[in-house]
């Protein structure tokens, strides 16, 4: 939200997401996140602040289960976590995690090991299929990406929509943005969002990621 926060709210609003992962979200102010939120017609579904990471849900999307959890401090490091929503659409459970990974490579990959083991802890619980939604500032050949990728589906790679650079958003080079699912989820597309090129350029550095799945039916 140091970007143009009306930019950034016409392509929340734009993506017509039942469930979004946000990465940089306010810290200081928790009535920011909500404010953010309501503008696109969505709810903040996760507590806490640390980490900069959320879950916004839809208005269809039933909230059953949130946590948020602080990740393994690594010294001189910024503080990372994982907001985390077990959440019901339409019949379907979904635990559903955002992520946002450091730009210092032992860390990420330690970071998705702890995510992923927390996804699966809250998955198994509540019978739910994981989805993880991140910044994983590396590409996908590099080992935290890689590490994602062997335990659920990349998305983009199943069904790639577009070119999926994400980064930056006013010149994209790289994939370093990402929707994983469980492989029991079906991966209908997952691309960049259909918005006015001014407005992603306008709302954030990085472009959005929308995945479409097919789970439980």
């Amino acid at each position: 939200m140091r970007d143009s926060v009306p930019a950034l709210t016409r392509v929340i609003t734009a993506l017509r997401a039942d469930v979004l992962c946000v990465q940089e979200a306010p810290r200081l102010r928790k009535s920011r996140r909500a404010a953010l939120a309501a503008g696109a017609g969505l709810r903040v579904a996760t507590p806490g602040r640390v980490g900069g990471v959320a879950v916004f849900a839809g208005p269809r999307v039933r909230v059953l289960h949130a946590e948020s959890h602080a990740l393994r401090v690594f010294l001189g490091l910024e503080r990372r976590a994982l907001a985390l929503a077990v959440l019901e659409v339409d019949g379907a459970r979904l635990a559903v995690g955002s992520l946002h990974l450091d730009l210092n490579g032992p860390a990420r990959v330690h970071h998705a090991a702890e995510a992923v083991a927390l996804m699966e802890r809250a998955a198994g619980r509540f019978g739910a299929t994981i989805v993880l939604g991140g910044d994983l500032n590396e590409q996908a050949y590099q080992p935290a990406w890689r590490f994602l990728a062997a335990r659920l589906a990349d998305c983009y790679a199943v069904a790639p929509e577009g070119d999926g650079l994400t980064f930056t958003a006013a010149r994209p080079a790289l994939r370093i943005d990402g929707v994983f699912a469980a492989r029991d989820a079906r991966v209908v597309s997952c691309g960049g969002a259909d918005a006015p090129i001014t407005d992603l350029a306008g709302a954030s550095d990085h472009l959005p990621v929308i995945a479409e799945l097919r789970v439980g039916h």
